[in-house]
């Protein structure tokens, strides 16, 4: 008994190193960070890369406005406050990347959009994180899954924001992917203290098998 609790263990932490690692990783944004949250890439196309990720825990609020910047920066507190000593161990939690808003997609200008934020939790804290003495912050499991990318430069506002996934959108439903079409993804990688070389994304996550070769480029066998 005592054998496989210890291999659960060394396989748990395995798990967690597989999907969070090192921010020097040729495949990692991260500039900042000592953690990053990693991927595999699973193709590149024309407008727009495929990556799968593995299972991970966030910590995670909610805030609902009609600016996008205006949510971020009183979301972005909270969850700050939590990582700085605001959970029941009193213990400071190392910023890892990227930070990531969950937003709904909405037709209507006039109503609020809620946005949801979330900090990758690091590898030490995945299993077992300290809870929250704020409410108002809760945790999140990110499943396994693949998503559709389209990486920017700059800064991540709101109306960059509906530029990029309005193009990656559109791409997509000109090549026939299907995706949740729900919400997106607003991933940003970098402190407002970083003015240049700037890393953002937009994701949307792929439903089935994610489109990775043109039409004209499939042969019959």
């Amino acid at each position: 008994m005592v054998f496989l609790a210890g291999l659960a263990g060394l396989l748990l932490v395995l798990t967690v190193e597989a999907k969070i690692g090192n921010s020097d990783l040729p495949t990692s944004f991260c500039t900042e960070t000592k953690e990053c949250l990693l991927y595999d890439l699973v193709c590149e196309r024309d407008g727009y890369e495929v990556r799968h990720y593995e299972p991970a825990k966030w910590v995670t609020t909610e805030e609902k406005s009609y600016i996008m910047e205006v949510a971020m920066t009183t979301a972005f507190g909270r969850l700050f406050k939590y990582i700085t000593g605001s959970n029941e161990a009193g213990i400071e939690i190392d910023m890892t990347g990227p930070v990531i808003i969950k937003t709904k997609e909405t037709g209507n200008l006039w109503d609020p959009t809620t946005y949801t934020m979330s900090f990758l939790l690091p590898s030490a804290h995945q299993s077992a994180p300290p809870k929250p003495t704020d409410e108002t912050v809760f945790f999140t499991d990110m499943p396994d899954m693949k998503v559709y990318v389209r990486s920017y430069g700059g800064w991540m506002l709101f109306v960059s924001d509906k530029l990029h996934s309005h193009l990656l959108s559109t791409k997509l439903d000109n090549v026939g992917a299907t995706y949740d079409k729900n919400y997106h993804y607003a991933v940003g990688y970098d402190s407002p203290r970083k003015f240049v070389n700037r890393h953002n994304e937009v994701w949307y996550v792929a439903e089935g098998e994610p489109v990775c070769s043109s039409p004209e480029t499939t042969t019959s066998p």
